[in-house]
Order: C-alpha cells, then sequence, then structure tokens
C-alpha cells in the first residue's frame, strides 16, 4: 500500500473513490458503456479498501466496499426483486493474498492447519450475471444481477439463448434458481461487430460489452440475432435447500446442475491446497490465450455447503469464496500529467502521473518517459490513452499512445529547470536534458548531500535521506562542508520529535570520525560528472592530494596543453572526464563549496600500498556471483596488490575471477586463452601476498 496519508487526506480521498467508483459502476453496471478497463476499475477498488482499512471509522453506509453492481431505476425492462440477494465477489491478486484468505476461512471456522480444506477452482468468465428462475421445472423468470437487490427482467431474452433450458427433468425441486454468466465468443464477437461496421452501425468495444448489449434489450427480438451463451456457476433461491442435504458440497451441487443441461465451466476442479488451487490458476492462465472467451481470473469457493454457510457473508461478498485476478502485464489507462524530477547530476526525467491502474497484480500510478526523445518518440501529452507493459520488477513503461493523433499540442520538454530556474541543456550527442545550476539547484544538492554521505563515499553512519530532507528544509544543510558545522546544532537537533542524547551524539559522533577521509571517496562524494568511484581513485593515484587536482584542473581549462596531456596519460581518464572537472571548477559556486568543504575537512594524502603479489601490474575482472566479498571488496584487493580491476574481458585481461553463474565473461576469457580461477583461488592470491 502506498504510504498511508493523514485522517483528512484519507476522508478526502475516500469521496473522491466513491464518485468515480460509482460514475464507472453506472457506466458499466447499467449503460454497458465502460470508459476504464477492469484493470483501472479494480485499482480502484483496491485503493478504496486499503484506505478503508487503514480508517475503519471513515466507513460510510454507501462505501463502494457495500454495494455490488449498480441500481436500474434508469432502465427500461422491469424490475424484479431478488429472492436470494446476488452478491459480488472479493479479489485477489496474488498468492499471498490467496494464503490469507484460506487462512481466514480456517480461523472463522476452527479448524486447525492439518485439516483440509476442499476448494472448487474455475475460470471466471467475463460476462453478465443472470439468475434463472424455474418452478415445476419451467422458466419463469430470467433476471440481470443490478445493484444485487433489485435486477432487469430478461426472460423474453434468455428464452432466445440455445444454452438455457426452458424446462428442466421432473426430479428438479418445486423452486430453483440457476445462476451463471451470458456472455459471447470472440469468434462471435468479431463477426457481429463486422455485421456492425457493415452496417454503419456503433462497433461493440469488447465480447463482455457485446454480450450485456445484446442481452439487455427490450425488444427480445434483438437479443434473438445474436449468438449468446451461457453456463451456470451456481444457485440461488430454492424450495429445498441444497445446504441442508447431508455431505452437500458445491462441486457435486454443480454437476447435478450440470446434468440438467446447463453448461459448466470445462475447468471447474476440486482442489484440497493452496498449492493445487494455484496449479490450476497457473493452468488455466497458459491455457488463455487459446480459449475462444474472455476470462479474468479464476473463482475459488470453499467446497463443503455446511461451512459455507457457517462462513456466511461481509457487506457485499460471501466469506466462501474469492476471485484470483490473473495479473496484466499490460493495460490501458489515462496519463493524466508529465512532472519533470531532477536528479543529483541534473538530469531531468520525464515522470507520467497515470490513472491508477493494476498491472502484473501492482497498482500502477507513476510511469517512465525516459527522456526528451522518448517524449517526442510517443507523442505523449496530458491526456492520452496509453498502453503501459511492467514485467517482473520492471519499471512500468508506456508501450503505445492510442491518442497521439488526437489534435492536441506536442508536450513541450522544458528548457529551464523546474527547481531552479536555471538553462537545462542537453550535450552535444546526448539525448538526457541536464540542469546546469549544479549544486545551487535544490533538487540536486538534497540529493547530492545523500549522496556524499553514502556508504561508497563518505560512509557517515546515521544520516538517512529523512534526516538530510529535514535538516536541509531547517537550513542547517546547503552544502557538504555544512555536515561538519552540525555539532554547533547539538541543542536544535535534540529539541527535534525522535532525536534523543545518544541518537544525537552518535551521529556528531559519526561526521567527526569522517574529518580525515579517504580522499578518493570524498571527490566521489561531490558528484562531479563522470567521477565516479574507480575514476576517483585514478586521479587521486596520479595527483595525491585534492588541491593538485583543481590545480591541474584549472590549467586544462585555461587551455594548458601539458596539464591535458598529463591527465588523458593516466589509464580510464578520457576528454569527458577532463571536461566535467573544467566544468565544475569554472563555476562559482561549485568552487566556493570546494573550499568551504577543505576548511573543514583534512583529507591526507592519497597512496595506494600495494603488495608484491603474482597479480602485480595486471588487468584482474571479476564476475559472476561473489559469495565472500562484495565486488567494490574485491576491486579494492585486486588494487593493493598492484592490479587493475576491469569491468569487462579484452585480450589485455590477464585473469579472471568467476564465481557462481558466470556468464558471457567466462565464455570470451575461455575463448581468448585467459586464465580462469575461482574465488578460493583468488583468496589464496590474496592471503599469500599478506
Amino acid at each position: 500500500m502506498p504510504e498511508v496519508p493523514s485522517e483528512a487526506e484519507a476522508a478526502n480521498e475516500l469521496m473522491r473513490l466513491a464518485r468515480q467508483i460509482a460514475k464507472h459502476d453506472k457506466l458499466y453496471h447499467a449503460q454497458d458503456n465502460p470508459e476504464i478497463t477492469d484493470q483501472e476499475y479494480d485499482a480502484l477498488t483496491r485503493r478504496n479498501r486499503e484506505l478503508e482499512e487503514a480508517f475503519p471509522h471513515l466507513i460510510r453506509p454507501d462505501s463502494p466496499s457495500r454495494k455490488v453492481g449498480h441500481e436500474v431505476a434508469a432502465s427500461p425492462l422491469s424490475k424484479v426483486t431478488h429472492e436470494v440477494r446476488m452478491m459480488s465477489l472479493d479479489n485477489a491478486f496474488n498468492r499471498e493474498e490467496v494464503e490469507e484468505w484460506t487462512q481466514r476461512i480456517r480461523r472463522y471456522l476452527n479448524l486447525d492447519t492439518d485439516t483440509p480444506i476442499a476448494i472448487t477452482a474455475e475460470d471466471k468468465i467475463d460476462g453478465l450475471s443472470c439468475s434463472l428462475r424455474y418452478e415445476k421445472g419451467k422458466l419463469v423468470r430470467a433476471a440481470t444481477r443490478g445493484d444485487g437487490q433489485v435486477g432487469e427482467d430478461v426472460t423474453a431474452n434468455a428464452r432466445h439463448i440455445a444454452d438455457i433450458p426452458q424446462e428442466l427433468p421432473d426430479n428438479v425441486p418445486d423452486v430453483f434458481e440457476v445462476r451463471g454468466e451470458v456472455y459471447m465468443s470472440k469468434a462471435d464477437f468479431a463477426a457481429l461487430n463486422a455485421a456492425q461496421e457493415e452496417a454503419g452501425a456503433k462497433l461493440f468495444a469488447n465480447p463482455r460489452n457485446a454480450a450485456a448489449g445484446s442481452f439487455r434489450q427490450k425488444d427480445a427480438s434483438v437479443t434473438a440475432k445474436r449468438p449468446l451463451k451461457f453456463w451456470a456457476y451456481g444457485w440461488g433461491a430454492a424450495s429445498e435447500d441444497p445446504n441442508e442435504r447431508e455431505g452437500a458440497t458445491q462441486h457435486g451441487m454443480m454437476r447435478v446442475i450440470e446434468g440438467w443441461g446447463f453448461p459448466l465451466s470445462p475447468f471447474l476442479k476440486l482442489t484440497d491446497s493452496v498449492d493445487a488451487m494455484i496449479a490450476h490458476y497457473e493452468e488455466i492462465g497458459r491455457q488463455r490465450p487459446r480459449l475462444d472467451y474472455d476470462i479474468d481470473g479464476v473463482v475459488y469457493k470453499v467446497d463443503r455447503l455446511d461451512y459455507q454457510r457457517r462462513l456466511g457473508f461481509v457487506a457485499k461478498a460471501p466469506r466462501w469464496a474469492l476471485a484470483h485476478k490473473f495479473p496484466a502485464e499490460r493495460a490501458e489507462t489515462t496519463l493524466e500529467a508529465i512532472d519533470i524530477q531532477v536528479g543529483r547530476t541534473g538530469k531531468l526525467t520525464p515522470v507520467g502521473r497515470l490513472s491508477p491502474v493494476l498491472v502484473g497484480g501492482v497498482t500502477v500510478t507513476n510511469v517512465t518517459l525516459h527522456n526528451r526523445d522518448e517524449i517526442e518518440r510517443l507523442g505523449v501529452r496530458p491526456g492520452d490513452r496509453v498502453v503501459i507493459q511492467r514485467a517482473g520488477d520492471v519499471i512500468p513503461q508506456v508501450v503505445e499512445n492510442l491518442t497521439r493523433n488526437d489534435p492536441r499540442d506536442a508536450y513541450a520538454f522544458p528548457d529551464k529547470c523546474p527547481e531552479c530556474d536555471s538553462e537545462a541543456v542537453a550535450e552535444e550527442g546526448e539525448v538526457d536534458v541536464r540542469c546546469t545550476g549544479g549544486l545551487i539547484c535544490p533538487a540536486q544538492r538534497t540529493q547530492r548531500l545523500e549522496h556524499f554521505v553514502s556508504r561508497k563515499a563518505l560512509d557517515i553512519d546515521g544520516f538517512g535521506s529523512k534526516t538530510i530532507a529535514q535538516f536541509f528544509a531547517l537550513g542547517w544543510l546547503e552544502s557538504p562542508a555544512d555536515i561538519f558545522r552540525l555539532r554547533q546544532r547539538r541543542e536544535d537537533i535534540l529539541a527535534l520529535e525522535g532525536w534523543q542524547d545518544k541518537s544525537v551524539d552518535n551521529l556528531l559522533e559519526a561526521v567527526e570520525n569522517k574529518r580525515s577521509p579517504d580522499a578518493a571517496r570524498l571527490l566521489f562524494g561531490l558528484g562531479i560528472r563522470h567521477v565516479g568511484e574507480v575514476t576517483a581513485r585514478d586521479l587521486l593515484k596520479h595527483v595525491h592530494e585534492l588541491p593538485a587536482l583543481r590545480v591541474i584542473a584549472d590549467k586544462v581549462r585555461g587551455g594548458d596543453e601539458d596539464a591535458a596531456s598529463e591527465l588523458t596519460a593516466i589509464d580510464g581518464i578520457g576528454p569527458s572526464v577532463i571536461a566535467a572537472l573544467g566544468d565544475f571548477f569554472h563555476e562559482p559556486h561549485n568552487v566556493t563549496v570546494w573550499e568551504d568543504l577543505l576548511s573543514e575537512v583534512t583529507p591526507p594524502r592519497y597512496e595506494v600500498e600495494t603488495l608484491d603479489s603474482p597479480v602485480a601490474g595486471k588487468t584482474v575482472v571479476f564476475t559472476g556471483k561473489l559469495e565472500t566479498m562484495s565486488r567494490d571488496e574485491a576491486k579494492a584487493q585486486a588494487e593493493r596488490l598492484g592490479a587493475k580491476a576491469a569491468g569487462t574481458v579484452s585480450a589485455k585481461t590477464d585473469l579472471l575471477v568467476a564465481g557462481p553463474g558466470a556468464g558471457s565473461k567466462l565464455k570470451k576469457a575461455e575463448t581468448l586463452g585467459i586464465e580462469v580461477i575461482d574465488e578460493a583461488g583468488w583468496a589464496d592470491i590474496v592471503k599469500a601476498a599478506g
């Protein structure tokens, strides 16, 4: 669940959600003309449920969580009151939620974990719910679900569906209601839309809409011309209650109904464990693309009818049934806005704000738009309908703009930083647009400060992003040097909520311990573009002291060719690094930050102590999963042994250290005849060198 809002924010959001859901219920159930996809609707109801669980006292009597379908007051069809209410189903979107449901059932029935619970599982067809009432074996009334209590009389229409028997065998109860779904096959839907197009009539959006629109007709002769089908999934009112039969079960009763001539789901199956339920769910999912009808999940029901009776119902759904929805890897939604985020290096990243939609079982509200070129390629603008994709843990992305040809102005990518109003430009040959404000940009400041104290930079314990943001907002932190002046604010920090003597002293002690930091870590921590961990070490191995780095960078900026040659002679240092250093020291505000920082800290001369080892002067590459050390530790060991740690295998590579899962690098090394050892072999080299 997203971050929990305040009570006032939750109350306002619940009101907005109630209005949205009511609107879409009416469009879907009453008008057969939905504006949003099932995934978008599920995201709205899921968010409503999350907020109500967090703030149960805000649940209103007319909450969407308590309502089924939509009232039929405006329908031209006659109204029918259901003798037994037609309920909805609660949804699950992953295995964990299915397991939680089965555990709730056990708790409610007071069953231990060793007692098996039989569960029926069948595919959930995407159609229109219908209740068929038989008296003395004859069909006397058919009704839609409506709002669960009152539906529409569609008896005349139901008589034109071949799958619905008009009479039942002699041995049926005097009164019995069969409940199921009216639907249209994909092939019949395609043929219907082709005929509609030829006739110049309105096309249907999908088979469910086509089925609902065909079935809910005032003129039953229209229904007679439409290829509708039906299958049963349960029952309602009955003069002989199946629940009272000894040993009665859901699966057994459905087979009885099948014997009366009603089609059932071909996937109806009895399972005895969560593993079996999920296995059947996955099998149905695999066959889903080949089915000639639309399904959107699998329905689970407790098999024993006496258990169902004991479990009962919640506001709008039975406790004994659950719909396990299929995760959509792709979904359609509305791009509501494009926001620009400014990163630590000044990169302007466009982020799309979406109308919430479920994709891959996750509610998605944001999507990366990558950069200016990607926006132009997709032609996206706020208000566009887009298809987004999410697979596994991949960040959601837009794969198609469905309304790019709508007559609206193109999105204008900003040429000014939204945080500091500095120029935003793209360097030659680059697609990324960056703010030129550097350390005067608020967005870059906070993120650069986070980077400065991070593990790979100065590694100051106790400094998280929340603390950085808090101190920055209070005006205590504007540059890295301010971190070392925090000792003057001990009492101010102590006055903040959540801070105690111990935590404040620990933080200040961690800061004081970094007054003589490693020069390469300090340089990396400044976040100069193109100066990463390895580059920072390579530079310091050559110049040894930070003031000397500024001197040589200034010379290069001033056109000193000897200074430029000196830097380019350093292995791994190229024109982009040299240009970035020149640009950094050319900005007066960066020089101010640099000098201010060096007035607070004193990095010792940077010297890399190398040991005499068999790999001294050689190039080593690490690949695969390292189990006894991190990749950074491995590189540091190689440096201490006088070796160079490279990232790619080439003819210049002397040694490959391969951990489990090594792939292409290992194959290339073997092809080139490069020596390969495992992690234990590398440990022996390190140990032998002392």
